[in-house]
């Protein structure tokens, strides 16, 4: 029996669209969990084909819809499973505030290891339903519709030479500009030594989630049921789950910030005056560049901004102890530094007492600073709180020492693509190399 690798990353036979489903751009989509109602109609208007209509079915019976469209497609060839087991190197060309940027990383299965084993690291909490949801279209689908996005470290530039390497040498499997400009391309390796020096390159990475938490959850849960009803082996595709992994010094590896907007709260005088006990607070002018040019100028400094529709204001912590004593006693030491955190306990929990917030209910966030002043302006929030982002080495820290961030807490952009490819994990697809 061949001994397993600390970080098993294996080849897999992708599922493609063929040329018969139609132009690409008009398949491939933002990840399920970045679609609202209103793009999955504008998906389901672009193609019969349109990847929603397999990772986020408008029909009721979704699970069983996603299966029957899977099952027809690949009868008709508009799906069809490559015959020879692939990695890939994948890379998204884009640009934030006239900066252009590239992001290369590699497409591959990635052994799923429990996070106790100290292999795979969550950043962020997750919650039981969207769990619950990926979990049953797993089961019966027994695809991989969409890939996990993680980051790992390779101060040697191992990988990134080798993606460099492959990116001079091939020519693109797909190359697509989706509508907010993001080029995303795709190069195929077969190669079995280029497949086995990569393999060899990430054998003892840690691996952090970046994206897909609830995936990887849900993929471990449908793996440990395939695990007893027996008939299985190391090889079984269920073992695995379909992952873009890129190295934190890839310059391209961007986290935006999340802007928090709140739907009930009204800023008073009272509570700026509340706000000065634990803030120095700046009258700020109200439009984009002057509240995102105080926010990049107090970077590290535990800043935010405030938006009630009126004013805005500059919010820096100030130095004193007492501040501290107000943090959520269940929140570690290494959290209590970022701003996410000090925003949820000293403003929303101790200041606006704002009880448990929930998602579209109570709290929007947004990613840009002029969506959030319009959504207040619009009147769909009373008030925005605008943040800096996290680093991704501050990511990467927190969660080597099993720390987590509280939801929302990062926004790595952008998001791969789907629709790309699919993985097999039937209990017949075995992965061999």
């Amino acid at each position: 029996m061949s001994v397993i690798p600390l970080v098993d990353v294996r080849s897999f036979k992708a599922i493609k669209y063929t040329p018969k489903a139609g132009n690409p751009k008009m398949l491939v989509t933002q990840p399920y969990d970045k679609i609202d109602s209103e793009m999955q109609r504008e998906y389901y208007e672009r193609s019969p084909y349109n990847y929603c209509r397999l990772i986020l079915p408008i029909e009721t019976d979704k699970y069983q819809i996603a299966q029957q469209r899977i099952s027809q497609w690949l009868k008709d060839n508009i799906l069809e499973q490559t015959a020879q087991p692939a990695i890939f190197v994948s890379q998204q060309e884009y640009n934030i505030n006239g900066k252009k940027l590239t992001r290369t990383g590699l497409i591959a299965a990635l052994r799923l290891y429990p996070y106790s084993e100290n292999i795979v690291f969550p950043h962020e909490f997750t919650h039981s339903a969207p769990k619950t949801d990926r979990l049953n279209m797993l089961r019966t689908v027994q695809k991989n519709l969409e890939q996990v996005f993680l980051m790992y470290s390779d101060p040697e530039n191992k990988t990134t030479n080798f993606f460099k390497e492959i990116i001079k040498t091939t020519p693109p499997l797909f190359k697509i500009t989706d509508p907010d400009g993001v080029v995303h391309t795709t190069w195929e390796v077969t190669n079995s030594e280029k497949i086995q020096y990569i393999q060899q390159a990430l054998s003892e990475k840690a691996m952090i989630i970046n994206d897909g938490h609830h995936r990887y959850e849900s993929a471990l849960a449908y793996r440990d049921e395939m695990r007893t009803k027996g008939n299985w082996t190391n090889d079984s595709a269920f073992n695995f789950h379909m992952c873009y992994m890129v190295p934190i010094q890839d310059e391209g590896l961007v986290i935006l910030p999340t802007h928090r907007l709140l739907k009930e709260t009204k800023i008073t005088p009272e509570i700026i005056e509340e706000f000065k006990r634990y803030f120095t607070v700046t009258d700020v002018a109200p439009n984009v560049d002057a509240l995102d040019n105080y926010l990049a100028n107090h970077i590290k400094e535990h800043s935010f901004c405030v938006y009630d529709g009126k004013k805005a204001y500059g919010l820096t912590l100030k130095h004193d102890e007492k501040v501290y004593r107000f943090v959520d006693t269940h929140t570690s030491k290494e959290t209590k530094i970022f701003d996410v955190i000090i925003l949820r306990d000293i403003v929303f929990k101790t200041i606006l007492k704002t009880g448990e917030l929930k998602i579209d209910e109570n709290i929007i966030y947004v990613r840009w600073t002029k969506t959030a002043i319009e959504k207040v302006n619009q009147r769909e929030a009373t008030v925005a709180f605008l943040v800096n982002p996290i680093s991704t080495k501050a990511v990467l820290e927190l969660a080597l020492q099993h720390e987590r961030l509280p939801e929302k807490s990062t926004d790595f952009y952008p998001k791969p693509l789907s629709g790309f490819m699919l993985m097999d994990i039937s209990t017949h697809e075995k992965l061999e190399y």
